[in-house]
């Protein structure tokens, strides 16, 4: 195998699946020795790739926007197709409008057979009940979550009670109709749902909780995956 094809499938190894990959893996992956993984790790980096780790405790592919791109498969294009209408019809508005520029990107950059296909897509995604539209920036509160920032707002529940809340913000889901925040709840200690369309006057703070969100969002969607499997069983889901 020539070193440039062996580059290639190295890229395609980090690309997939889940990461970190420690060297012994991407050398069993690539029929190649560890030492060999290790100098084309060096040889990527080299050329422009962004890669995370070391021996012993893994590599990440962080980015490798100066690497030729790869073109997309038919099937890989219409679930791109898909996944960016489905934003646009329930994505909030800055959300809606990065979606329809995502795919105006798209089709401009694809081959012009498969742009042809981007415009005709067999796939399309309509909902008749919207979710409701943010009562907050939602730009601002995803960003407070990149940044791993406490945000507070005052919220108003389904019984019309209203509250100020202090919360971690971890990751904004489209659940049961609504666009809504999972957090952590400094006033419940405890994890919890907000729906963006019931919360005002939010403000990001200076109260950073980095380097948690990972960990307290795995946590908090491990608790959702195992309410629903409870509720399954009590109704013989």
């Amino acid at each position: 195998m020539s070193r440039t094809a062996r580059l290639f499938q190295l890229m395609q190894a980090l690309r997939s699946g889940p990461s970190p990959k420690t060297s012994a893996q991407l050398a069993q992956d690539l029929d190649v020795s560890a030492r060999t993984v290790h100098r084309d790790i060096d040889a990527l980096r080299g050329l422009g790739a962004v890669i995370d780790g070391e021996a012993g405790f893994g590599f990440t592919l962080i980015e490798d926007a100066t690497l030729p791109p790869l073109g997309f498969t038919d099937d890989e294009l219409e679930a791109l197709v898909l996944g960016l209408r489905e934003v646009q019809v329930i994505g909030d508005p800055s959300l809606a409008d990065a979606a329809g520029a995502a795919l105006r990107k798209l089709q401009g950059r694809l081959p012009p057979r498969q742009s042809h296909r981007l415009s005709h897509a067999i796939l399309a995604a309509t909902r008749f009940d919207r979710p409701p539209a943010p009562t907050i920036d939602a730009a601002t509160l995803r960003q407070a979550a990149w940044d791993e920032r406490a945000v507070e707002f005052s919220y108003t529940d389904a019984k019309g009670q209203a509250t100020l809340r202090r919360v971690n913000p971890l990751s904004i889901v489209y659940m049961d109709r609504s666009n809504v925040l999972l957090s952590w709840c400094y006033l419940r200690q405890d994890f919890r749902v907000f729906r963006l369309d019931r919360m005002q006057d939010m403000r990001v703070t200076d109260q950073s909780f980095r380097p948690n969100r990972v960990p307290m969002l795995r946590d908090v969607l491990a608790r959702i995956r195992a309410d629903r499997e409870a509720q399954e069983r009590e109704t013989g889901g």
